[in-house]
């Protein structure tokens, strides 16, 4: 533990105020870096990907519930694995008992994962979990979005939070995707954002 210095109640307040004026500024830049993230141009998907959940097949337009954003959480839970990683867990955890206040504002929420769908509905079951969950095994989803990856590439590096990284030694990642449904003439197209976790 490191020694703190004992200062009196003043020299103690003029040191708060010094941090809090960087705090104050910290808060500004990341409003900046939040404005500029918002700002960056879409890019439309074209490819017709259709996952699997308890119910049967569903396609990406018809994970916005109606909705007109969706958020995708890339939650790792190989096609391998016994259970889903304990860090997407926790993050999960919380995004749980808040998704309520997406869906009332035009936010639908789902995780997407390689392992079977049997795998994904026992897991959620054992946490109590309420949120949407699918399958993108049987797709290139998650490969097409540089979340998961196969043995072969993986040990010549992979491309991951948008640059080229040494062998990552996993071949699934975590990741948060934010959509768009947007409606034309010709019918919904589907605009995504791609933002690291």
């Amino acid at each position: 533990m490191t020694d703190h210095a004992v200062v009196s109640k003043e020299r103690w307040i003029e040191a708060r105020r010094a941090l809090l004026a960087e705090e104050k500024a910290f808060t500004r830049e990341r409003d900046r870096l939040s404005k500029m993230r918002r700002a960056l141009p879409w890019v439309r998907v074209s490819k017709d990907y259709v996952f699997q959940e308890a119910r049967g097949a569903v396609t990406l337009a018809e994970l916005f519930d109606g909705r007109r954003q969706l958020i995708v959480y890339h939650f790792m839970f190989g096609p391998d694995w016994q259970e889903g990683c304990p860090g997407c867990s926790l993050l999960c955890d919380q995004v749980d008992s808040a998704r309520q206040h997406f869906e009332h504002n035009g936010v639908s929420f789902v995780a997407v994962s390689r392992a079977r769908i049997e795998n994904l509905e026992a897991y959620r079951q054992r946490m109590d979990w309420k949120f949407r969950w699918v399958s993108s095994g049987a797709n290139e989803f998650n490969f097409d979005y540089h979340v998961s990856f196969s043995k072969g590439a993986r040990e010549h590096g992979v491309i991951y939070n948008f640059a080229e990284r040494p062998d990552p030694e996993v071949d699934e990642l975590s990741g948060v995707s934010v959509w768009l449904a947007r409606r034309c003439a010709q019918g919904p197209e589907r605009d995504e954002e791609r933002q690291p976790h």
